[in-house]
């Protein structure tokens, strides 16, 4: 047998020797498999329900002597939603560090778990300044990496080579996780807690509050669906560093109880994830429930320093043909 990620069934994580005696009692019972997960057994294999974790066989599936003989599926418990994401970030937390970029998404992970934090940037960037605020509020520790331009240099072409047809969007986000998996790596990790998917599941974009009605729920659906690629760019690069992206918002549990709240809910007003700040007030005062927040590679100054790269290399008016170049040579 072999595992890559972690196993819970009914809510209760299993060892490796508990999976194997009910693998050994019941092959059948992965179906009900919860977790982040790619596992082999005998001539089978099977991932995650949203496959999480990478491997060679689809999301949710279960394939034996290379025929799919079933689908993973665990149940839906129609959950409050601050129980469903509670039970989601408890469950990863037994081991681990927090990337903490001081937003709702991760400083809510972060307020639950318990664990070490580690957030990178650039200099005086946004992130390190608010996840130090965020860390001292909960009294948790913080690893800060401060990324110097030497560091974005060496790391681009290696970034870009990972990722297939890699968008200027893709690199930015790209070379951020780059360095917090690999930071993870020499402070002794392999579970990095972080809060993708919020986003697409809460309604994080600004687009979200020009919409309504038909389009909003498309906007949902759309979202929802691009995570599968995001996920194999994210892990694709944290396997490299030998860790593992760990995602409490990509919960079945999360998932279900956000699915049962109207989209025109989760964006009113000018607030966007609405439910999720509702949550974070329970663990967070209320400035930093409210926080509206950069992407990653805006926060932390990494996309800055990736186009100052690219001009300094005669490209001053579009980084796609600077990622063509490095592509190329």
């Amino acid at each position: 047998m072999h595992l890559t990620g972690w196993i819970e069934l009914d809510g209760k994580p299993l060892s490796r020797e508990e999976l194997r005696e009910r693998l050994l009692q019941d092959s059948g019972i992965i179906t009900r498999f919860g977790g982040e997960f790619y596992l082999e057994f005998g001539s089978c294999a099977a991932r995650d329900y949203y496959g999480i974790i990478q491997g060679p066989c689809p999301a949710g599936t279960i394939i034996c002597d290379g025929s799919v003989t079933g689908f993973v599926k665990p149940s839906c418990p129609l959950l409050p939603l601050a129980d469903a994401i509670r039970t989601a970030v408890e469950l990863r937390s037994d081991t681990g560090i927090t990337a903490l970029s001081g937003g709702v998404d991760s400083a809510l992970i972060a307020a639950i778990a318990r664990q070490p934090c580690l957030v990178v940037g650039m200099e005086g960037c946004h992130d390190i300044r608010q996840a130090e605020k965020v860390a001292n509020i909960l009294d948790l520790s913080l690893h800060v990496r401060v990324i110097n331009p030497e560091d974005v240099a060496k790391a681009l072409p290696e970034v870009i080579s990972l990722i297939k047809d890699p968008s200027p969007v893709d690199i930015g986000i790209g070379t951020t996780l780059y360095f917090v998996a690999e930071t993870a790596q020499k402070l002794g990790y392999e579970r990095i807690l972080t809060g993708q998917g919020a986003d697409e599941i809460f309604g994080g974009y600004a687009r979200y509050l020009d919409a309504s009605g038909d389009i909003l729920n498309e906007m949902f659906a759309n979202d929802f669906a691009t995570l599968a690629g995001q996920r194999r760019r994210d892990q694709g690069i944290a396997g490299t560093k030998g860790t593992c992206l760990s995602m409490p918002y990509l919960d079945v549990r999360v998932v279900c109880a956000a699915d049962a709240i109207p989209p025109a809910d989760r964006v009113q007003g000018n607030v966007r994830k609405k439910p999720l700040r509702e949550v974070a007030r329970q663990y967070l005062p209320e400035t930093y429930a409210n926080y509206e927040k950069k992407a990653m590679q805006y926060g932390t100054g990494i996309w800055k320093e990736i186009k100052r790269i690219a001009r300094q290399n005669g490209y001053h008016s579009s980084v796609s043909d600077f990622i063509a170049h490095i592509r190329r040579t």
